[in-house]
């Protein structure tokens, strides 16, 4: 598996993208200012992860998804520890990542990864999104913030 900066001249996997993040427009928005980093096995992209500044020394890990046919392989762990070590060398000092209350698999995926929950922003998910999320049996309302020093 080959993780890269997704070329200038190539689409953005919206299709992964969404797996992660079902509204469209945020995706969209959010992938015109960010950096968009692809994993692919030689044949096609299986995960992808976008890296967004949003102040001075800190970017915000906004999307990482893997294709549903490969999860469970580590390659979300890999995605994540790629783009630490890619906010690293780009200087910054703090890395951000936000997810939903629902969202078990993930709060421990990033935990194992070293980042630290700071916070809740209550009710963003039902302020922010038009239709109703659920997971694993849970309503989505709350975004679960983490950092990680760098």
């Amino acid at each position: 598996m080959k993780i890269r900066e997704l070329h200038s001249n190539e689409t953005p996997p919206v299709d992964l993208l969404l797996l992660a993040d079902p509204s469209r427009q945020l995706v969209d928005e959010y992938v015109e200012r960010g950096t968009c980093f692809v994993a692919d096995d030689g044949e096609v992209i299986i995960g992808v992860f976008v890296l967004l500044p949003t102040r001075p020394g800190t970017v915000e890990l906004v999307n990482i998804s893997v294709a549903e046919g490969r999860q469970g392989e580590g390659i979300g762990k890999a995605l994540v520890l790629a783009a630490i070590r890619e906010a690293k060398s780009n200087g910054y000092m703090t890395m951000e990542i936000g997810t939903g209350n629902s969202s078990i698999g993930q709060l421990a995926l990033y935990q194992k990864c070293g980042f630290r929950i700071t916070g809740i922003d209550r009710d963003f998910f039902t302020r922010h999104y038009k239709e109703t999320i659920f997971e694993n049996g849970i309503q989505c309302r709350d975004m679960i913030r983490l950092s990680q020093d760098l």
